[in-house]
């Protein structure tokens, strides 16, 4: 068995037509994915932990052995959020949930934050163990590329695991595009840094992975905040309806640990 796999998504990658990037390095401990198809590759996992990132974090030796350190530190954990340092040296972490009373939806946690649980990683970078992907499954594919790790994670917690934030557990960006996405650009407008906080640009998406892990509880206050979402929450419900079944059916996720990971 491998001690990790790296999976890097990009919809510009193309396996048909030999168009891969090379891996930074090798290693008999280490496999790598590079793939726009997320779910292509996840039964040839053999990783005891696998590492999803985007092709702008630089996964590089130092941050494995890091990796490596943080989950022998805490072996009763499933799953990490690392924080991201960005070209401009800010610090971009996990999310915890908003609370229905102020609308629902997600938080970024501070960029001081103490070691804690969170719902969420940053979309362009999540650290999973093997037994807990086994666990929950697959990608939801009909969701965009940036909402695909927070829905994971939701209904990773559904399935028993846990998501915990490590401060000194860092990844490099090497570009700008994970300080964008999660509405920090300075260049973004002060209305969209307040509507991008759940690290994906598409609310209609937020509404989705909310309806689908928690139901009207937590898709009804958002809706009522961001009222544009609500002809998409409208839409393809029976659908929705058994992916939330099949995510929450054998639901394991306790009511301490969901206000554990959500704001106050």
């Amino acid at each position: 068995m491998r001690q990790f796999d790296v999976f890097v998504f990009n919809e510009n990658y193309d396996e048909t037509q030999g168009n891969l990037p090379q891996p930074p390095f090798t290693d008999p401990e280490l496999g790598w994915f590079f793939t726009r198809d997320w779910n292509k590759h996840l039964d040839e996992i053999e990783g005891e932990w696998v590492v999803f990132a985007h092709p702008s974090i630089k996964i590089d030796r130092n941050f494995l052995n890091n990796v490596a350190e943080v989950t022998d530190s805490f072996p009763m954990v499933d799953a990490f959020a690392p924080r991201i340092r960005t070209n401009n040296g800010k610090f971009l972490g996990g999310y915890l949930l908003r609370p229905s009373s102020k609308g629902s939806g997600f938080i970024e946690i501070d960029e001081n934050a103490p070691l804690r649980y969170v719902a969420a990683p940053h979309p362009y970078l999540g650290i999973f163990s093997r037994r807990i992907i086994q666990r929950t499954g697959g990608f939801d594919t009909t969701l965009p590329e940036n909402a695909r790790l927070a829905d994971f994670t939701l209904r990773m917690m559904h399935a028993g695991g846990k998501m915990f934030s490590v401060p000194y557990l860092v990844a490099q960006a090497t570009g700008d595009g994970a300080e964008a996405v999660t509405g920090n650009n300075r260049k973004e407008n002060a209305h969209n840094l307040a509507e991008m906080r759940a690290g994906m640009r598409d609310l209609k998406s937020i509404a989705i992975i909310l309806s689908k892990a928690f139901g009207a509880e937590a898709s009804t206050p958002f809706a009522l905040h961001h009222p544009s979402v609500i002809p998409t929450l409208l839409r393809n419900r029976k659908q929705r309806k058994k992916k939330r079944k099949a995510a929450t059916l054998l639901s394991k996720l306790k009511a301490d640990f969901l206000k554990e990971v959500t704001a106050k």
